[in-house]
């Protein structure tokens, strides 16, 4: 049994998940500027809470979109391409990058669910990376290669 579409499956629930919870993170954070009324260093709250919400609808989409690939692999089967595969990469650099910020800023918790994703966005991407070999014993199907061709022979030793 394999694990690569159960994994898809987790990878873009917790995408989504996730897309949601930092879009109305920074959503809050914004509403907390805005009535604070306070400027930082001289910039307009108003502004400071704008782009936060601008960012949180930015970063949300951004990703639902991996969670949105994520989902085509789980219903397709088939590994990423293309954008889709960049997309997801991007992703696992993110998380990574916001991993080493969370551990002093968030703390130890906060750290170990963005591995966790890191980790889980990485094994997506290599369990289809991994081709399909015929374990050891095991015979292809009966007048198939592994490859779908015709079984031939190998060729004759030849003498010198």
């Amino acid at each position: 049994m394999s694990v690569r579409r159960p994994v898809a499956w987790v990878v873009a629930v917790v995408l989504f998940a996730e897309a949601v919870g930092v879009a109305a993170l920074n959503w809050f954070l914004a509403v907390v500027v805005d009535r604070q009324d306070m400027s930082l260093a001289g910039l307009d709250p108003d502004m400071m809470s704008l782009s936060s919400k601008i960012g949180g609808v930015v970063f949300g989409l951004y990703f639902a979109l991996c969670g949105l690939v994520a989902l085509l692999v789980a219903v397709r089967d088939r590994a990423p391409a293309g954008v889709g595969r960049i997309l997801l990469i991007s992703a696992a650099v993110v998380h990574g990058l916001l991993g080493a910020f969370t551990w002093g800023l968030v703390g130890p918790g906060a750290f170990i669910f963005m591995i966790v994703v890191l980790g889980l966005i990485v094994l997506l991407l290599m369990t289809y990376d991994a081709r399909e070999e015929p374990v050891a014993g095991q015979r292809p199907e009966e007048g198939k290669g592994g490859d779908g061709s015709p079984v031939s022979s190998p060729p004759a030793p030849t003498t010198p």
